[in-house]
């Protein structure tokens, strides 16, 4: 229970000419009593708070950067009508800085006997899941001088999903992949494909595609057309180690990997591949395995939903074993890791080789493009000094990019708007040159 600002405001008004005219206990107790009495009875009709009845229903997951509506429900199961102030709280990241008092805020009347619904909206800032904290209630009398306060727990959870900006290269990817597919007219050949069909030889086709089989039971020379393999094992490889909390413009490295790395997956479930999901550190942080075409993007956007970075160092002996158990056959491995020395080649590449003798192995890593823009300041003591410094890093990362592809990694090194369809085609060449 607790006063309202009008209690307060009339409580002043009575006072002040008492105080003036005839400043004394009796005055002061003339003007309230007749105050504190109309208090009272505003307190009695007000309705109760804690015989209210709350459910919740509405949107369950969201992606980031759009909103989502939950529903509360109110019922008024009292012989008085509610007229209340309602507070519906979530965590901070549930809105945009500055509007979550007036989006969580609402007013509400209730006849009695009947419900009434109020709408939440959120929008998230942050990947993960948003749980609700409470529902705070309070519920004003008739003449809105007193007030009856209670709490709720509704618990309702909202799953924040990764946004998959990248989708909008996946046309052009797709486009790509049917090319190669031999879904029209370009169809290539090449070691670990699979055979299509026959076609009849035009002047510029590759001789050792004849089918001289062929070309002797009919008149004219035919030559084989072949297409990609499918059913190829797929495995990406979430870092999410200390190096992925590293923020590139206003977001973490991790969230630009888990955008490529849908990208990818989007791709690849469509060439017919197989793709599996592990996220590790010290310990396996999300593992996804054995999805069919259709539910693979689902299920890796709900498992990346609430991974976040971890500050420790990621254990690349238990990364590496943890790969080749999910991994026991043929695959490409797709590393989404850092390129920075120390942990490449201090982690990585002593137990690299176990990978990249079973395995193809393909690392993809986020660039800072403030690095690259450092490396052309000039003009002044400080930009040279910067430049130097930048030029270092980008040394350092090349070299570090070229130990890789010493032991046959395939190294995709780009900023967080160009990795995703990088590494898209960095798959598509691998699928091009038969290393899938």
């Amino acid at each position: 229970m607790a006063l309202t600002g009008r209690a307060a405001l009339l409580a002043a008004l009575g006072s002040l000419p008492v105080g003036i005219w005839d400043p004394s206990w009796t005055g002061i107790l003339a003007v309230n009593a007749p105050l504190a009495v109309a208090c009272a009875c505003d307190f009695a009709l007000a309705a109760p708070v804690r015989r209210l009845g709350l459910t919740r229903s509405g949107d369950t997951s969201v992606r980031l950067g759009e909103a989502a509506d939950v529903t509360l429900t109110v019922t008024n199961t009292s012989n008085r009508p509610l007229r209340a102030h309602l507070r519906d709280a979530w965590p901070p990241s549930s809105w945009p800085p500055g509007t979550e008092v007036a989006a969580s805020r609402h007013h509400l009347t209730v006849p009695a006997g009947e419900r009434r619904r109020i709408t939440t909206r959120l929008r998230p800032t942050r990947r993960g899941d948003r749980q609700t904290d409470r529902v705070t209630i309070r519920s004003f009398g008739p003449l809105g001088l007193f007030s009856r306060q209670g709490t709720h727990k509704v618990p309702w959870t909202v799953r924040v999903l990764p946004p998959f900006t990248s989708r909008k290269h996946l046309p052009s990817k797709l486009a790509r992949l049917r090319e190669l597919d031999g879904r029209t007219s370009l169809l290539t050949r090449g070691e670990g494909t699979e055979f299509d069909s026959l076609r009849e030889y035009v002047p510029g086709d590759d001789t050792r595609s004849i089918d001289w089989r062929a070309t002797a039971r009919q008149s004219t020379v035919a030559v084989r057309t072949w297409r990609p393999e499918r059913d190829r094992h797929i495995l990406l490889v979430l870092d999410t180690g200390r190096t992925s909390a590293g923020r590139v413009g206003d977001a973490p490295r991790l969230d630009a990997s888990l955008d490529a790395a849908l990208l990818l997956a989007a791709l690849a479930s469509r060439a017919g591949d197989r793709v599996d999901l592990l996220a590790y550190d010290r310990r396996v942080r999300a593992l996804v395995q054995g999805r069919t075409a259709g539910d693979v993007l689902p299920s890796l956007v709900n498992a990346m939903a609430t991974l976040e970075p971890e500050l420790i160092e990621t254990d690349a002996r238990g990364l590496t074993a943890m790969a080749l158990r999910t991994a026991p056959r043929h695959s490409l491995i797709v590393l989404l890791t850092t390129l920075d020395a120390a942990p490449i080649e201090e982690g990585l590449l002593p137990v690299l080789p176990q990978l990249t003798q079973r395995h193809t192995v393909l690392l993809a890593s986020v660039a800072d493009p403030h690095i690259a823009h450092m490396a052309t300041g000039r003009g002044n003591t400080d930009a040279v000094y910067e430049a130097a410094a930048a030029a270092q890093a980008q040394t350092e990362r090349n070299r570090t990019a070229e130990q890789l592809r010493h032991y046959g990694v395939t190294v995709v090194d780009a900023t967080p708007e160009e990795l995703a369809p990088a590494l898209a085609d960095a798959y598509l060449a691998l699928k091009t040159a038969g290393r899938l």
